[in-house]
């Protein structure tokens, strides 16, 4: 049995990070040089490691699939960052972003990872301000703040519509600084397809060069994965195109425990799907619900007139709408946590008050806030989301009511990481979305670009520091070793069954069929039955994709259909690991929404006494079931309560 040790430090909530780093080993600057880390990947999370750990004295060598860092999928967060500054004087302090958080996650994080969170929040604020990154401000010159689901405080900074690219360009440029000077090697075009581990340590990763398809080796003394979720295990999500858990993946399948896989999150304001060619789906930022309100007709008849396109929104009186957040939620109103938002949308589309052609959608409206504000206002907070929506749809927002639906988003699930960032793997650590460590059942709004900082920023320059400090006088690896070789080996022989099979299927075919399935069995609501279909018919993919996938080109050089064909191989994996976790976890808590476990009035019914812990699966080997462990969420500082955002 293995034996999970989260290293909580000791001491009163409070304290805890700083007695952890008061109390860590330290490498001095001489003997960072002789260290080298690998950081995969060059989002928020990621660049801002390897910038860090560039600028203590490291050696990095930073990983990026894209043709540059500053297209990471970092860069489409649109509304906000989170941070405790209390810049409103509106009640905010620490501990309450913490405990907002815990609360929204539905009591299933980790209480010292959530509270650092919050405790570092701040910093972060003042590390972008001092890069440049222009967040919005006030007539006075000071920092604006706006509201974000599952808060009733102002504590969101944002740069209009745009706060993912504006931060992940003060990260790009603190990383360029150390590409410069030497400290960070950056490899562009690359993405990691092993893991290679040496006498039970991660000590490298086996690397494809998507210009060349050159296979390639690279060692250090330890790896970082900061690649982002899962979610493009749907097929159609909100993630960019490349965005995959393939990294994330290996390393479960070389030993690294995968948490709580199930709890992938739906956000309630995206673009509806709009035809059965669309390769990706659009979020409208969460903060439009600042000032927009959500409803759907009173009138089932109205309802039918809307989707048979005989009525359009403002047609329909104020007396015959439905702002059903605002009467199901009124504390929080339309600013509810994104999983009770995306619920309700369904609830009211499959009881037949859709508003387009396909009844999946209901109306985000800015009557109210341009009466209320004016249209300059509305414009200077949003136009960039509206101007982006307008030439999606091709309908004006300014005139008419936006349509939006829930869509899959961001995943919860990660690699299983302790305290420290570090997975079950010694030497292999986890940061942003890649692990699972802070976020529960479900993310609030605007905390990702948090974590994602936060970790890169603040937190794993000391806890890397601290494994380091025995490494010192580990020589660098040759690649040459045997274990590098055996991993280069499996990849090539992966490659080569992919590309001498001649089916008849595009991988976009099979994993359109695969969002199909995951949608349907292990989408918004769940059941044992539907679960236990989806398990079989994910079982019979994986068969299918084997036999019948086509992948056109060469093995050896630029070929984007065989980068799809490995991801979607992972995907499958991972799509048949969410649907057994969820299958296990009887209960309903924030994105993981069991059917058989709900209140009389339809909200996620949890029980504490079973399913208090984190789901921790171990691979057992090819088409051999995992084992679960349980990392029990023992809560000292909260009191777990029935989540209510009615009063």
């Amino acid at each position: 049995m293995a034996k999970i040790d989260a290293k909580i430090p000791q001491g009163p909530l409070e304290s805890k990070w700083t007695n952890y780093k008061n109390h860590q080993k330290l490498v001095n600057p001489a003997n960072k040089r002789r260290l080298d880390v690998i950081v995969v990947g060059t989002g928020l999370a990621g660049a801002s490691a390897a910038a860090s750990l560039g600028e203590m004295g490291f050696n990095v060598l930073n990983f990026c699939i894209q043709d540059s860092p500053r297209r990471a999928h970092s860069i489409a967060a649109q509304g906000g960052i989170n941070a405790a500054k209390n810049y409103q004087n509106d009640g905010d302090s620490v501990y309450r972003l913490f405990y907002d958080t815990i609360k929204g996650g539905d009591y299933r994080a980790r209480e010292a990872n959530v509270y650092r969170l919050a405790e570092v929040s701040n910093a972060i604020i003042d590390q972008c301000v001092a890069q440049g990154v222009p967040f919005a401000r006030e007539y006075g010159g000071l920092l604006d703040n706006r509201s974000f689901g599952g808060a009733q405080v102002s504590r969101t900074f944002y740069a209009r519509g745009q706060t993912g690219q504006q931060l992940l360009l003060g990260a790009y440029s603190a990383l360029s600084r150390q590409v410069a000077k030497g400290s960070v090697k950056l490899y562009t075009r690359h993405e990691m397809l092993d893991l290679v581990i040496i006498e039970g340590r991660a000590r490298g990763i086996i690397a494809r060069n998507l210009s060349t398809g050159a296979i390639e080796r690279y060692a250090a003394h330890a790896v970082v994965i900061a690649t982002g979720g899962y979610g493009n295990t749907y097929f159609l999500s909100t993630n960019a195109m490349a965005s995959n858990g393939s990294a994330a993946w290996q390393c479960y399948k070389k030993g690294a425990f995968f948490a709580n896989p199930c709890m992938a999150q739906i956000h309630p304001t995206c673009i509806p799907k709009h035809g059965d060619y669309q390769s990706k789906l659009t979020l409208m930022s969460e903060s439009l619900r600042n000032d927009g309100r959500i409803w759907v007709p009173k009138k089932l008849e109205d309802a039918k007139k809307l989707q048979a396109g005989t009525l359009k929104g403002h047609d329909i009186p104020e007396e015959d709408r439905d702002y059903y957040l605002e009467r199901r939620y009124p504390a929080f109103g339309n600013l509810v946590p994104r999983d009770v938002a995306s619920r309700a949308a369904k609830e009211r589309c499959d009881a037949g008050f859709g508003v387009n052609n396909t009844g999946l959608a209901v109306f985000l409206d800015f009557d109210d806030a341009i009466r209320r504000l004016g249209k300059n206002v509305v414009e200077q907070k949003y136009g960039n989301l509206f101007q982006m929506y307008e030439k999606i749809t091709n309908d004006n927002p300014y005139k008419t009511p936006m349509m939006i639906y829930p869509a899959i988003h961001y995943t919860m699930g990660g690699l299983w990481v302790d305290y420290e960032l570090q997975t079950t793997i010694p030497g292999l650590f986890a940061i942003g979305e890649a692990n699972f460590s802070d976020h529960g059942a479900n993310r609030l709004g605007a905390s990702a670009l948090m974590q994602g900082l936060a970790d890169g920023y603040f937190i794993l320059p000391y806890t890397l520091q601290n494994y380091l400090a025995d490494q010192i006088r580990v020589p660098r690896f040759s690649t040459d070793l045997p274990e590098f070789k055996e991993a280069e080996e499996a990849i090539n022989k992966r490659i080569k069954t992919l590309m001498e099979n001649k089916g008849s299927r595009s991988v976009d075919c099979l994993h359109k069929e695969l969002g199909n399935i995951m949608w349907e069995y292990v989408g918004m609501g769940r059941d044992k039955e539907g679960l236990q279909k989806g398990i079989a018919l994910l079982a019979e993919l994986k068969k299918t994709f084997w036999k019948e996938v086509n992948v056109p080109g060469s093995g050896n050089d630029l070929n984007i259909e065989l980068e799809k064909a490995l991801r979607l191989a992972d995907f499958i994996e991972i799509g048949e690991l969410m649907a057994h976790d969820a299958l296990d976890r009887e209960e309903s808590c924030g994105g993981h929404f069991r059917l058989e476990h709900q209140t009389e009035e339809g909200e996620a019914l949890r029980h504490d006494d079973t399913f208090a812990y984190a789901s921790c699966w171990e691979y057992q080997g090819e088409n051999q079931a995992p084992v679960m462990y349980k990392e029990p969420l023992e809560y000292e500082f909260t009191e777990r309560l029935t989540r209510n955002y009615k009063n």
